[in-house]
């Protein structure tokens, strides 16, 4: 495994992270800012330019508005103020991960791992990370380190068999996920990796596991959305358009539910239910584009032409270069 900074000490790999002068940190100033919260911390940084855990918690605060330059300036100082403290790591980490840098995340947690390698939330990080980035090997060893702290933690056998699932093994996938929701019946995900393994291999068995997903928590659209996949890719097609009005009715911010079902109904050629479906994803998403495209093929089915017309150009006002609506226009023109 490629170990990021591996023949330095880690104090001085900190140091060349956050750029300290030899006398400790200088307070970190931030610009002005509309948040008091921000501003207050600020203050307090500039009377306690030496305490750790201000930085840190202005550092949550420009996350929580997706500031992440200054998220991680904050926490790399921290960390060069103490450079112990693991929280820290796994807050620069997420932040990274937010900021799509996976890789200074993994050298962020392989930093923290050299601090405490019996530390089992670490590996468990690590072992993410590692899987976001494809490093299969050291994944495995990460989350081998993992069972061996803890051999009855169901989050590294979930995230083995995520490892092996990616690698195309099959059934030490299987045998992963099972080994996980008999250690917690309610792991949600495994059951859905598990569905999808057996459906892969055309296992009837993989509505049993879809089921117990939704069962676990029968508000989780993910869960009623990937049933609803299941039913969609095996032919039931009502069954499925039913499962994703299920998972928008639930959440009515989940507009993947409507629109999925109206694909579904114009397969079916029942083109009025598909414009409805349609309509309702735009009143809870006027941005998609997409669903604009499809109301207005709706409507063009329908022969009403105007309307066709109005959600074409509303979808190309949007994505100038959307084929689909272009096409319809040049339908309507023809």
């Amino acid at each position: 495994m490629l170990r990021y900074l591996s023949v330095l000490p880690l104090l001085a790999a900190l140091l060349l992270l956050t750029g300290c002068g030899e006398d400790g940190p200088d307070a970190v100033t931030a610009p002005p800012s509309g948040d008091p919260g921000i501003n207050r911390l600020s203050a307090m940084i500039l009377q306690q330019p030496e305490a750790a855990d201000l930085y840190a918690q202005r550092s949550l605060m420009f996350y929580d508005v997706e500031d992440y330059d200054n998220a991680i300036a904050d926490l790399t100082t921290a960390l060069s103020i103490d450079s112990t403290n693991l929280d820290y790591h796994y807050r620069l980490a997420d932040v990274y991960l937010d900021y799509y840098r996976s890789r200074l995340a993994l050298r962020t947690l392989e930093n923290a791992a050299r601090l405490d390698p019996d530390q089992l939330e670490t590996q468990l990080r690590l072992a993410e990370t590692q899987l976001i980035l494809k490093q299969y090997d050291d994944a495995i060893a990460s989350l081998n380190q993992a069972v061996r702290l803890d051999p009855r933690n169901p989050e590294a056998y979930y995230l083995l068999s995520q490892v092996f699932a990616e690698t195309g093994d099959t059934l030490r996938a299987t045998n992963a996920a099972e080994e996980a929701t008999q250690i917690n019946p309610d792991m949600t995900d495994a059951y859905l990796l598990l569905g999808e393994l057996a459906a892969a291999k055309g296992d009837p068995r993989a509505i049993e596991y879809f089921n117990a997903a939704v069962d676990i928590d029968p508000g989780d659209v993910i869960a009623i959305h990937a049933r609803a996949d299941y039913y969609r890719d095996t032919g039931d097609l009502e069954r499925a358009i039913a499962e994703y009005r299920r998972a928008s009715i639930t959440d009515r911010q989940y507009v993947a539910g409507n629109f999925n079902a109206g694909l579904l109904l114009m397969e079916l050629d029942s083109v009025r239910r598909a414009y409805d479906e349609f309509n309702i994803t735009i009143k809870n998403d006027p941005i998609h584009i997409r669903a604009y495209f499809y109301r207005g093929y709706a409507s063009e089915l329908m022969g009403d032409v105007a309307a066709a017309r109005s959600d074409y150009e509303t979808a190309l006002r949007m994505s100038p270069d959307f084929t689909l609506a272009l096409e319809g226009l040049a339908r309507l023109n023809g």
